[in-house]
């Protein structure tokens, strides 16, 4: 944390250190966060959800197998041309959050039982700000929202508290809502730690690594086998990314699956 928060300066300095500060957070967040829409149909949601996107700074912008592939010339990314036009599509969300060691979904269910953590906006964005490493913030079709599959891949899920009748907001409106709530000003009065401790999570193509070669281990002991592959991919996929293992430790889970799955083999 910057040292032009520190309490040590006068409340006269206080604005201007709390807007050079400000200037710099919101410059980090917006380099480390992606915002990926899975699945959209509509090209006008797509270039509303850039426009949102460009009105707070964010570039980073990530399709996963789009309805339409004319969505680069929507009308409603006003002010938002050049995050639609750098916006890049991947088949797979797997492939989308492959170097992201965060993954939030958001979700308008109020009736699905959650398998991650379920946070108010407010709380999810302070899960983001205090990550260090790259983030990517999962947008689900209009009609579906996130699969359960999709939902595998994340950390942790946010649902924007609307009233019961009409949960599911506009894809454009719900990214505003999100990003605005990741921007926010940090109020001068609140403690700010000097030194937080930098957890530096696995990136999304390790996590996938991991689970891939855990199933495999797994299904040699026959704990589980082959026709309940998908939904036990999704079980370890959660598991993984509860766990918080960090980028240091991913190397040394792996050589322990690798030697686990060698002793197999060779035992047959």
């Amino acid at each position: 944390m910057p040292a032009i928060l520190s309490r040590r300066h006068s409340s006269r300095e206080w604005p201007e250190c709390l807007l050079e500060y400000l200037l710099v957070q919101r410059f980090s967040i917006a380099s480390e966060l992606a915002v990926v829409l899975v699945s959209t149909r509509n090209p006008l949601n797509i270039g509303a959800a850039a426009r949102a996107a460009a009105n707070f700074g964010f570039r980073d912008f990530r399709l996963v197998d789009p309805y339409d592939m004319a969505f680069r010339e929507a009308v409603s990314a006003v002010g938002g041309v050049h995050v639609l036009q750098s916006a890049r599509v991947f088949a797979t969300v797997a492939e989308a959050v492959a170097d992201c060691s965060l993954v939030v979904g958001t979700t308008a269910s109020q009736r699905r039982v959650s398998q991650q953590p379920l946070d108010r906006p407010e709380t999810a964005m302070k899960r983001i700000r205090a990550h260090p490493g790259r983030t990517a913030l999962l947008f689900g079709s209009e009609k579906f929202g996130l699969s359960n599959d999709d939902m595998s891949f994340c950390h942790a899920l946010v649902r924007i508290p609307t009233v019961p009748d009409t949960p599911s907001m506009n894809l454009g409106q719900a990214v505003a809502v999100c990003l605005y709530e990741l921007v926010r000003a940090v109020q001068p009065e609140e403690e700010v730690p000097l030194r937080p401790f930098l957890f530096e999570g696995i990136e999304g193509v390790d996590a996938e690594q991991l689970t891939s070669m855990l199933r495999r281990v797994l299904e040699a002991s026959g704990y589980t086998n082959r026709i309940t592959a998908t939904s036990t991919d999704r079980k370890i996929r959660r598991w993984i990314r509860r766990l918080r293992i960090g980028r240091r430790d991913a190397p040394l889970l792996l050589g322990i699956l690798r030697q686990i799955l060698w002793k197999f083999d060779k035992s047959d």
